[in-house]
């Protein structure tokens, strides 16, 4: 290997403590000595663009982070600093990393809601403390199962609440449209061509060409421009599956979906939470 320049190296040294007077003077008295400042410079690829993207870093305070991290990196011998520095690892995650991800798991892109992110840190540090005067873990497990999908729930109402509104007046339009029949449980559907075949168990596989659209006319899915698709019939929404496992081979029908037989609050990205969904489906055969 090449030896990386003496005189380079103890420039880049000599800005780097101008720059910030904790950090460390290099001393190149051997290929080691070069060696070991190749390496540490070397490692470096990628960090400031993984600094910004992954950690949040504001590059302007760089030298705040070399400070950090030469303060943290001789913590190594002392139990005391390798705790706080531990925890402003770990703190650093959950703001950035574990905070964000709650508020999108829960609120989804509506930026105007979020989780009370100081009360997450009192609960955290509590949690470690072993303090539990508010509650205990199994009390803190157990309200998160029972209250996340509620207030998730609650939270896509408020933000999708006319699309459900929408959706809900168009099935009640077509529970009333002349020549549409009910499936059960809100489903709806049309016969545009009645087969004479068998009629698939919901542990069959079937052959299928099919058409999904929103309400407003939206292709959202499609493949009779294709080869039928042949998948179980029970690997599909609630909706999809009841007309499967009741159409006799050769039917052709359209079925209406309400937002509870279909995806219900979950965000599939063209498809909204608490969409109706209207499927043209042609069952083509039963594969044995």
């Amino acid at each position: 290997m090449k030896k990386i320049s003496i005189i380079m190296a103890v420039v880049v040294a000599a800005i780097l403590t101008s720059c910030n007077q904790s950090a460390p003077t290099a001393s190149m008295k051997s290929e080691i000595d070069t060696l070991s400042y190749a390496i540490g410079m070397s490692q470096t690829q990628g960090l400031k663009d993984y600094l910004v993207m992954r950690m949040g870093v504001d590059t302007t305070y760089i030298d705040e982070f070399l400070k950090g991290f030469y303060e943290s990196a001789q913590s190594s011998e002392d139990p005391k600093k390798t705790a706080y520095y531990a925890g402003l690892q770990i703190g650093q995650q959950v703001s950035t990393g574990m905070v964000k991800n709650i508020n999108q798991m829960i609120f989804g892109e509506d930026s105007t809601q979020t989780v009370n992110e100081k009360n997450i840190y009192a609960g955290f540090m509590a949690a470690v403390a072993g303090k539990f005067d508010v509650m205990d873990l199994d009390s803190a497990n157990s309200y998160v199962q029972t209250h996340m999908d509620a207030i998730q729930q609650a939270a896509k109402e408020k933000q999708f609440g006319e699309n459900k509104k929408a959706c809900e007046e168009f099935m009640a339009n077509i529970a009333k449209k002349d020549g549409v029949k009910e499936l059960g449980n809100g489903v709806y559907y049309e016969v545009l061509t009645e087969g004479t075949g068998e009629v698939a168990a919901d542990t069959c596989r079937v052959k299928v060409h099919y058409e999904g659209k929103l309400i407003d006319g939206t292709v959202f899915d499609s493949n009779l421009e294709r080869d039928p698709t042949v998948f179980g019939a029970s690997q599909v929404i609630p909706g999809f599956k009841a007309a499967l496992t009741t159409m006799p081979v050769g039917s052709k029908w359209i079925v209406y979906i309400p937002q509870d037989q279909a995806y219900g609050a979950q965000d599939m990205g063209n498809i909204k939470p608490f969409s109706a969904l209207i499927f043209t489906i042609d069952l083509i055969s039963i594969e044995k």
